[in-house]
């Protein structure tokens, strides 16, 4: 979830009145958001730089961390915080946000062309820099700076890079890297021009529309801002942004049953208003009451009526709703099988453990001697450290991490996981799907190797499946297998039905050696969902 840092005298002076500690953690609570941590700006540079913790001083400014849903990004500043809690307590309205009635002739104009330029050919003074830069020099700048570096990446092994220029040839934006100098904000800024460069329109207009309802605040005419038109090389042209009110109807029992308490249209009403959602009823053909909501360019986060029934329920309040007993639910199948499988490898003496789905690179695939494919493991394109970049592709890395920090533990270690694992999967919309695995190991003085074949066979007899000969289709057998993670000649794949569903055998000497494991170790790995 993310957290937006805001002071909490500013914010107090926006709310109209003090709140004390537990007041506004009440307040927060009511809303849907939460007060994560109060610090001061001070405190915060001193525990980004490591330094040892002073005592506060009653001059530093008081911090409030609040955290926010992921997908209400009109919250994530003090403009759109304070907005949003006035409304929710009843001492503002809904603000009606406005695009200015200009001519086109006055109207600024933003020219789209389609040929960029190599990186030498741009030179300009980056924000809060006063040296003159060419752009590829500005890549090998920025590799050092935490909060940029993450970037370069989109645009820094390109031939040519975009950039923005004003009338007179000086550079606005080197997107998506850094602004110029010349367009920095000062204290004595009068016409504030917001871009906004995305390679997804969609998101570019959320954006743009968050940044301009916030900005807005602050105009001549409030809530009113001016049009800019922008041009394409075809020709075409469109002026943004488009602040518009999107419809959306609303069944009153859709809001009911979702929300479980029984509500008049009226309450239902102002409750979304208090959600800066204007809602008027009607009653349809079928003599259904319904909603006609209003949803304004600071709500891109609904989509849905289910969307809209949760802000109902976070306006009732949740400790208000009460409690009922749900009718029974048949469990899926997969996770019925799941239980039945941990039960069962529980009784013959193994212990669980759950690991984390996402792993290093280097763990899922060099570490167990495999090398990447490019079609078998989704990437993540901005992992937050190098132990989350890869969703794991099986449940190996995990089991061997965690024998790995309790090899000191008494042996034998015997665990097993069932979990999933994610890969990709282009006829999914998402181009990757989840798999429901079971993985087991045994880690001792020997290897242990009958033991996770017995385990193996164990496992078919729970299931009603017999071992068959090689060829038949109507049980499972073992051969061979060649996999680099296992020792050669000690290892086995697992047929079922005529399917590869797994391979078991004794771990490759160099895999126990990279996960820092002293001791001889047998592993299996299934895909359970195979047996569905």
């Amino acid at each position: 979830m993310p957290t937006v840092s805001v002071g909490r005298d500013r914010l107090f002076q926006a709310l109209g009145r003090t709140y004390t500690e537990e007041e506004f953690e009440d307040l927060c609570f009511k809303f849907g958001i939460e007060l994560d941590d109060v610090t001061t700006e001070k405190a915060i540079i001193r525990k980004e730089k490591h330094l040892a913790e002073e005592v506060s001083s009653e001059d530093e400014e008081v911090i409030y961390k609040i955290e926010v849903p992921a997908n209400r990004y009109d919250l994530l500043c003090l403009e759109g915080l304070a907005q949003a809690l006035r409304i929710f307590n009843g001492l503002d309205p809904i603000p009606t946000y406005n695009v200015a009635n200009i001519s086109s002739e006055s109207m600024l104009k933003m020219h789209v062309k389609t040929e960029a330029l190599p990186p030498p050919e741009i030179n300009f003074i980056p924000l809060k820099q006063t040296k003159n830069f060419r752009a590829d020099e500005l890549m090998e700048f920025y590799k050092s700076d935490m909060k940029l570096k993450k970037f370069l990446h989109i645009i820094e092994n390109s031939p040519v890079f975009p950039v923005i220029y004003d009338h007179s040839r000086t550079v606005l934006s080197l997107p998506p890297i850094i602004n110029g100098a010349q367009s920095a904000i000062s204290l004595e800024t009068k016409n504030v021009f917001i871009e906004c460069t995305a390679t997804d329109l969609t998101k570019a207009n959320i954006v743009l529309n968050t940044m301009v309802t916030m900005f807005s605040v602050y105009c001549e005419r409030k809530f009113e801002v001016e049009p800019v038109e922008v041009i394409y090389p075809d020709g075409k042209s469109y002026t943004c942004p488009d602040l518009s009110l999107y419809q959306m109807v609303v069944p009153l029992s859709y809001i009911t049953s979702a929300v479980g308490v029984s509500l008049p249209a009226e309450k239902v009403a102002g409750l979304l208003n208090k959600m800066q959602l204007h809602a008027e009823h009607s009653v349809s053909k079928e003599k259904q009451t319904i909603f006609t909501i209003s949803v304004p360019p600071t709500r891109s986060d609904i989509l849905h009526p289910c969307d809209v029934a949760e802000d109902v329920a976070i306006a009732y309040g949740y400790n208000e709703i009460p409690k009922m007993k749900l009718p029974s639910l048949k469990p899926q199948s997969l996770n019925q099988f799941s239980d039945l499988i941990r039960t069962e490898i529980a009784m013959v003496g193994y212990t669980e453990v759950l690991t984390w789905i996402l792993c290093s690179y280097k763990e899922n695939f060099s570490m167990l001697n495999r090398k990447d494919d490019k079609a078998t493991a989704a990437i993540n394109g901005n992992p937050r450290s190098a132990d989350f970049e890869v969703v794991r592709t099986s449940l190996m890395p995990g089991i061997l991490k965690t024998v790995g920090h309790n090899k000191d533990h008494p042996k034998p270690i015997k665990i097993f996981e069932v979990g999933d694992v994610v890969l990709l999967n282009e006829t999914k919309d998402v181009g990757a799907s989840n798999r429901r695995y079971l993985a087991a190991l045994y880690c001792g003085s020997t290897s242990g190797f009958e033991l996770i074949h017995g385990l193996v066979d164990r496992i078919m007899e729970v299931i009603g499946t017999p071992f068959v000969i090689p060829g038949d289709k109507t049980g499972y057998y073992i051969q061979s297998s060649e996999e680099p993670e296992f020792l050669p000649g000690r290892q086995a794949t697992v047929i079922y039905k005529g399917k590869q569903i797994g391979t078991f055998g004794i771990v490759h000497p160099q895999v126990l050696d990279n996960f820092d494991i002293p001791d001889p170790c047998s592993f299996v790995e299934l895909d359970i969902e195979s047996f569905l």
